[in-house]
């Protein structure tokens, strides 16, 4: 058993940290646990928006469909098209960033004629609960401080999640009724601790790996180390790619000489006809990625048709003036460690695990208020129990004065 001390050092710890960021915490929880089946909630709302009728007129080239969408809505300018192999999916198209840094809703286009037919319904909600369970709504989003926020709350919760182990370590150490089944013949305090350490006691597998991956996203050094661990590697800096079998810088020096020279401007439909020439046959979606700046080189990233997940990309690099492939990173090539950081937000949400750990990922989410609810009771609780037993010590130190005497007992 631990020392009494120190239990109520931790107990200490606990509750400060506990009440510190629980709402915080909760926040984050159920926004996660409404995310947990974004794509197949948006996919519902928008199935009829998704598909079209297959024709037997040939599909738009990419530079024709941007042309045409961008004409649709006002000039604006795509940054990314969306190609299914599926040729009764509709074309998505993802506009950049506008000069005061707002991004227009993506759209979804006819690949057969460009015709754009509306905005996914539940984007930008859940675009809104994305920012929100990141960086809590915060000005700067991914720059300001919600990230820090939300990352410093993630760091604490392993601070209670071992402080809570040790301070509800019970006699029994072997019983797994003790560990895992709340008293519910208790009332009161004692049924706020069972249910808050029990269920806590459940879910502390799941947290741990939530908690893990979640910094990820929070901190740069966090990354740096993940990724020099588990692939033995420093990160690549904003802007490089790396190279399969090379550095970072890699495939920039492999680049041709239309990419470093002549700086012509480069075909998307070149770009395009070399994907499928070389991975038409195996790629289910795919999306181009629009050259900003005085680059040639166009990115491809796609999901293979047997891939485990939509996070399983390949990226392929293609010089949009000559035709050549710069570089090719693919999902089947990469080490364990590389399949891990390229899997992480599957990871995080429990699909790495299949549609179980998806629902449990969920559920531990959607309890997170739980323990901000119990914690606050059993703090409230320990407040009255204190004053309660401050009030009656008083008591007990008051003198009590001497009975009065009467008039014929004075005389006598």
């Amino acid at each position: 058993m631990t020392p009494r001390p120190i239990r109520h050092a931790l107990h200490q710890v606990h509750s400060i940290v506990g009440l510190t960021i629980s709402l915080v915490l909760a926040c984050v929880g159920v926004t996660g646990a409404l995310m947990s089946f974004e794509d197949e909630i948006v996919d519902h709302l928008n199935k009829d928006l998704m598909h079209v009728a297959v024709r037997s007129a040939p599909l738009l080239t990419p530079e024709e469909m941007i042309r045409r969408i961008e004409a649709d809505n006002s000039g604006a300018r795509v940054s990314g098209l969306t190609i299914a192999s599926d040729p009764a999916a509709a074309t998505r198209a993802r506009f950049a960033r506008e000069a005061q840094g707002t991004r227009r809703p993506s759209v979804y286009a006819d690949p057969y004629d460009g015709r754009t037919l509306g905005t996914p319904v539940g984007e930008e909600t859940f675009a809104t609960i994305r920012r929100l369970h990141r960086w809590l709504l915060l000005p700067g989003d991914a720059d300001g401080y919600g990230r820090w926020i939300t990352g410093a709350a993630a760091v604490s919760l392993v601070a209670l999640l071992m402080t809570g182990i040790v301070l509800r370590w019970p006699r029994r150490v072997r019983s797994l009724k003790t560990w895992l089944k709340p008293n519910f013949a208790l009332h009161g305090r004692g049924f706020f601790w069972s249910l808050h350490s029990v269920v806590g006691t459940w879910l502390i597998p799941i947290y741990f790996i939530t908690i893990l991956t979640g910094l990820w996203w929070s901190y740069d050094w966090y990354k740096d180390a993940a990724t020099w661990l588990l692939t033995g590697k420093e990160r690549p800096a904003a802007g490089q790619k790396m190279a399969k079998g090379g550095s970072p810088d890699a495939a920039k020096a492999k680049a041709p000489r239309a990419e470093q020279g002549d700086r012509k401007a480069p075909s998307l439909d070149r770009a395009w006809s070399a994907f499928r020439d070389r991975y038409g046959a195996s790629y289910a979606v795919a999306t181009l990625m629009v050259p900003t700046g005085a680059g040639t080189v166009v990115r491809i990233r796609s999901v293979a048709k047997d891939a485990p997940s939509e996070a399983a990309r390949d990226e392929i690099r293609i010089d949009g003036v000559t035709g050549k492939i710069v570089s090719a990173e693919l999902y089947a090539d990469k080490t364990a460690g590389e399949t891990v950081i390229a899997r992480v937000l599957d990871i995080h949400t429990g699909s790495m695990f299949g549609l179980a750990g998806r629902i449990m990922f969920m559920l531990a989410a959607a309890l997170m208020p739980l323990f901000m609810v119990t914690g606050y009771l059993l703090y409230l609780s320990r407040r009255r129990l204190r004053a309660a037993a401050l009030a009656a010590s008083r008591r007990q130190e008051i003198p009590q004065a001497p009975p009065a005497s009467s008039a014929h007992g004075s005389l006598s």
